[in-house]
C-alpha cells in the first residue's frame, strides 16, 4: 500500500453515537469520517501503539 493511500472500511454505529460524534466533528470543523481518523490516531498515540515510518 502507497504511503498516502487510504483504506476503506464498513463502520456501524448506532444512531446516537453517530449523532454525538457529527455534531463533535462540526464543532471541529471536520468531516465525520475525518474526525473519526483522528480520534482513532489519538487513541493509538496514547496507547503507545503508534509504529515508526507508519501512516498520519
Amino acid at each position: 500500500m502507497e504511503k498516502n493511500e487510504k483504506k476503506s472500511i464498513l463502520l456501524r454505529l448506532s444512531p446516537k453515537l453517530w449523532q454525538e460524534l457529527n455534531l463533535w466533528a462540526e464543532d471541529e470543523f471536520r468531516s465525520l469520517n475525518g474526525q473519526i481518523e483522528f480520534l482513532l490516531s489519538q487513541a493509538v498515540k496514547k496507547a503507545g501503539r503508534e509504529r515508526k515510518g507508519g501512516e498520519d
